[in-house]
């Protein structure tokens, strides 16, 4: 049987790459609540597991302005020890997302991010889990996370089809289409298209490749095209324009140079009653170990979820419901289940 030939692939042959490099930055949001302590909890494993990490890990923050209605920031004594793990503020303004679709953060931090540098966006509900210093790819063919399900498009009554959809903004923005397909998959199989879960991505230049998706993101908001008027993109936007940002600059699907990110280098885990549920013994571990010191546990302790599931036992009795070896096959059920014995927390 041939060698399936992905995108990513398919792309490198008429674009030239530069060399595979482990120079890069790394980028995560943070702002009031939940997201600076995830954010501290990140760079406490980034310093603990990566301590040659030559790159900057900046922590965008979101400024207070008219598109929230409260004021996004972090407390002064949480950004110190942000810095004091190693930790770069990186204050930015929104402009066109804010409170009515947080998720466009992401997009409009990369547009305050230096330019030419290489860089790896983190979800902040990540924990870096092994040395991400070893981490070596070439950036300048941008790539996410494959760790997705079909969320988008959902499929209708009277949709057009999973085809139609993605042709439809391929061809807004004068994109190869037929390029994208994974034709090992079926016809109509939404793994058959290109689509990404934005909790990492790859790529150099970061205001270059946050403008274009922002740009993009703001169109398919505003003026979506026909075949689309049945779906919704809240919260989707970003995923939707990612693979069409991603395949313009000439990236696509992941090679095995990027195996560790969801992998052996970091775990995007999204809810801790989710990572002691479903994650495997070395990334409790993992948890354990860089939660331990008491210079991490004065912070992290601040946050009723934290404070619950690390420090007071409430995950290793989550961890307890399940066998991590046959866990159920959607991850609703996993969450029910949690929630039935009174353990869930976000």
């Amino acid at each position: 049987m041939a060698k399936k030939t992905t995108s990513r692939e398919q792309t490198a042959r008429s674009t030239p790459s530069s060399p595979p490099s482990s120079d890069f930055d790394i980028m995560v949001v943070g702002q009031g609540g939940r997201l600076q302590y995830e954010a501290l909890l990140l760079a406490a494993s980034l310093k603990a597991n990566a301590p040659t990490f030559a790159g900057t890990l900046y922590v965008a923050e979101p400024q207070a302005g008219p598109l929230w209605s409260k004021d996004p920031t972090m407390p002064g004594d949480i950004k110190g020890a942000l810095e004091d793990a190693g930790a770069v503020i990186l204050p930015f303004v929104n402009e066109v997302f804010g409170a009515t679709y947080p998720y466009g953060n992401k997009i409009e931090a990369l547009c305050a991010m230096p330019s030419g540098r290489n860089f790896l966006f983190l979800d902040t509900d990540t924990l870096i889990v092994g040395d991400i210093a070893t981490l070596t790819t070439d950036f300048t063919q941008p790539s996410a996370s494959m760790r997705r399900t079909g969320t988008w498009p959902e499929e209708e009554l009277y949709w057009p089809g999973y085809g139609a959809i993605w042709k439809s903004l391929y061809d807004r923005y004068g994109l190869d289409f037929e390029g994208t397909l994974d034709t090992d998959q079926p016809d109509e199989y939404w793994q058959r298209y290109l689509y990404f879960n934005a909790g990492w991505i790859t790529g150099h230049d970061a205001p270059t490749f946050g403008a274009r998706w922002k740009d993009w993101a703001l169109d398919v908001r505003d003026n979506r095209p026909e075949e689309l008027v049945l779906q919704s993109l809240d919260p989707w936007l970003d995923q939707v324009t990612l693979p069409l940002v991603i395949h313009s600059f000439g990236g696509g699907r992941p090679g095995s140079d990027l195996a560790g990110l969801d992998g052996d280098l970091t775990c995007h885990y999204r809810m801790l009653p989710l990572l002691y549920a479903r994650e495997n013994d070395a990334v409790v571990a993992a948890l354990d170990a860089v939660t331990a010191p008491n210079k991490v546990k004065k912070w992290l302790k601040q946050y009723d979820p934290f404070k619950r599931m690390i420090y007071q036992g409430r995950g290793e009795k989550v961890r307890a419901l399940f066998d991590q070896n046959d866990m159920p096959p959607r991850e609703r059920q996993i969450r029910n289940r949690i929630k039935k014995e009174g353990f869930w927390m976000r």
